[in-house]
């Protein structure tokens, strides 16, 4: 016998969907409008990258517009990834969420990464990456992910004929986790390559840095606390596996807009300024020395005695 559809949900649709509108339990709708809200301002934000492109006079920003767009489509991801979590588990939802969890963070840490190393360089006067380095720098650093994520979905699920729906809640809540391990090490190392932006005689770019020092700690926040309850607090709480997917899900739309407000919205205040001298080294900074020293030999002293006669 059919279930009776819970109130806000027609008859037509089908059990694994009813999070979608069900009223009762308001924190699916309220979530998928937060997510489809980030959707929308992250579509914005491309379609202001392809528009910028022709604007910004700054050839250094301008190579970083292809990391921005990156970035863009990782949250843009994230956000519809929501979905995939307030829709009940199924043999559909399962795989999309161990597989594209991973990759969606791990492409929007390397891109915050990659600009880091930029930042590192630009803080001390040296030349920028090419747009094209550092677009094999991000891709590599998320092609890492992609293989761990096909490792466990295709070779572990599929050929052990292993159904998440049929997985204890503890072991998938442990495999889910153990998935993210390279997540976590991205997510470190930004953090700590962003704190080296901070040290440099070229202020300017610091602020580029901060935007990524504060996003990244933010979102290290997010996921000690979404780690946290997902291992330790909804079994004691005795909230597993009902809080599970509230919990990942409110994790996803959080580090989404975080990303967005806390990253992407300074750097477009940032993109179209003009440049400023005191940013960038003089145009002769790589033929000037660096350091003097005094020399003493038998020419100088002769010289100093030629002076002193005449």
């Amino acid at each position: 016998m059919a279930s009776t559809p819970p109130p806000g949900c027609n008859n037509n649709i089908d059990s694994d969907y009813y999070l979608l509108c069900d009223t009762e339990q308001a924190w699916g709708i309220v979530l998928e409008t937060l997510a489809t809200a980030g959707v929308i301002v992250t579509i914005s934000f491309m379609l202001l990258l392809l528009i910028f492109i022709g604007k910004v006079q700054d050839s250094t920003k301008r190579s970083m517009i292809p990391i921005y767009f990156l970035f863009l489509l990782g949250t843009l991801g994230i956000f519809g990834l929501t979905f995939a979590f307030i829709i009940k588990l199924n043999g559909r939802t399962g795989p999309t969420r161990f597989f594209l969890f991973g990759v969606l963070f791990a492409l929007c840490f390397s891109c915050l990464l990659t600009h880091a190393f930029n930042l590192v360089k630009l803080v001390r006067g040296k030349a920028p990456f090419w747009y094209l380095v550092l677009l094999v720098i991000a891709i590599s650093l998320t092609m890492v992910q992609v293989i761990i994520a096909i490792v466990y979905v295709v070779v572990i699920v599929a050929r052990q004929n292993m159904n998440f729906t049929t997985m204890s809640p503890e072991q998938r809540n442990m495999d889910f986790v153990m998935l993210l391990i390279y997540v976590l090490c991205l997510m470190a190392l930004t953090f700590l390559v962003s704190m080296f932006t901070f040290c440099g005689t070229y202020k300017g770019w610091k602020r580029h840095g901060a935007h990524i020092y504060v996003t990244v700690l933010f979102s290290i926040a997010i996921w000690v606390v979404w780690i946290t309850m997902l291992m330790r607090g909804n079994p004691e709480l005795k909230k597993r596996p009902i809080w599970d997917d509230p919990v990942i899900s409110i994790a996803l739309v959080s580090n989404g807009w975080v990303f967005l407000m806390m990253y992407m919205v300074p750097e477009f205040c940032f993109l179209t300024r003009q440049r400023k001298p005191e940013d960038y080294p003089p145009e002769n900074y790589s033929c000037q020395p660096k350091l003097m020293n005094k020399s003493f030999g038998v020419e100088n002293q002769a010289y100093i005695k030629e002076e002193t006669t005449t």
